[in-house]
């Protein structure tokens, strides 16, 4: 699979990476033979990149990687986790030097590491990004050898184009996908002028991309995709991009028809949509079983897109989601 450079972090890693998330939480049940089985099967794959955090499944998703970095010594992978979500708030006040080791040593025990790869501050309100002595203090902990490098996963693109001004961020973590394209404006060309990385979320939205959900879809109770649609628990943005679901599910199935035509199966375009965009390092959709990881990683080999299908997903944004998310994130 084809590497990049990590932003300032200086590592290459896969252009489809993976995220954890359905590993610790917030996505269903995912037993822990499952959970190593799609490690296992993202790594087999080309996958070089795994993307966690702190707080997905109070740490569980974390241990589980611990776990599997063990089992395969000398892995070339590169784990970024993030915090200050195990606050209270994700504010100022709880941006201390001292939350700040403590969150680490904690990743650093679940991952069974001395040096975390990368840290990202995990969605902070937007105050933490002005404040000096918040950077100041990860370039403290770069200095004591207890993270390598540090960087910002935010919510809007006004964060990121405050982020990527600061010297130190080594990446960015944002929501881009086809039904959210606003990054594509400004944040990404920020980010190549500035040599920041560009760490892709949220790919599929929540899996609308994939084309396999309709209007008489259900989820679990304890998946996000239940218990978030309005915002009720986190930023709405997080839960099907901020498109409310029947209309995410209409215009999904209209990616779907333009993805078939171009000869790609929906999920496969959307992962490779992404992936193509100037700026973007690595995207990282998530996996809950073997075969979701493997087909993911294939999207990293899929050549140049067709200029029709690139104008069809333009127009679709255009026409059905632009007005309901771009002046939002």
């Amino acid at each position: 699979m084809q590497q990049r450079t990590l932003g300032r972090t200086g590592r290459d890693v896969s252009v489809i990476g993976l995220g954890t998330w359905q590993l610790g939480a917030d996505w269903g049940d995912v037993d822990e033979a499952d959970a190593l089985a799609v490690l296992d099967a993202a790594h087999e794959a080309g996958v070089t990149f795994f993307d966690t955090a702190d707080v997905y499944g109070d740490g569980r998703s974390e241990q589980l990687i611990g776990r599997w970095l063990r089992s395969n010594p000398g892995s070339d992978v590169v784990v970024a986790t993030k915090m200050i979500r195990r606050a209270e708030r994700p504010d100022l006040a709880h941006a201390t030097l001292d939350n700040f080791r403590a969150w680490t040593d904690r990743s650093r025990r679940n991952l069974g590491v001395d040096t975390l790869d990368l840290v990202q501050l995990h969605c902070p309100t937007s105050e933490v990004y002005e404040a000096d002595r918040v950077f100041d203090d990860l370039d403290a902990l770069v200095a004591d050898g207890a993270i390598a490098a540090y960087g910002v996963s935010v919510e809007t693109v006004a964060e990121a184009l405050r982020a990527i001004e600061r010297p130190g961020i080594a990446s960015v973590q944002i929501i881009l996908n086809a039904f959210r394209r606003k990054p594509l404006d400004a944040a990404l060309p920020a980010a190549i002028e500035a040599g920041v990385g560009i760490i892709a979320r949220v790919p599929l939205a929540s899996g609308l991309l994939s084309g396999r959900y309709t209007r008489d879809t259900t989820f679990a109770e304890n998946d996000h995709r239940s218990y978030n649609r309005h915002g009720e628990a986190f930023d709405v943005g997080e839960t099907f991009s901020g498109v409310d679901y029947e209309t995410g599910v209409d215009a999904a199935a209209r990616f779907a028809g333009l993805a078939r035509d171009a000869g790609l199966e929906p999920a496969t375009a959307a992962l490779a949509w992404v992936a193509q965009q100037p700026g973007v390092t690595t995207v990282i959709p998530g996996a809950r079983n073997p075969e979701q990881a493997r087909a993911n990683a294939a999207a990293g080999e899929v050549g140049p897109l067709p200029q029709e299908f690139l104008d069809g997903v333009r127009d679709l944004y255009d026409e059905a989601i632009r007005p309901l998310v771009h002046d939002r994130w």
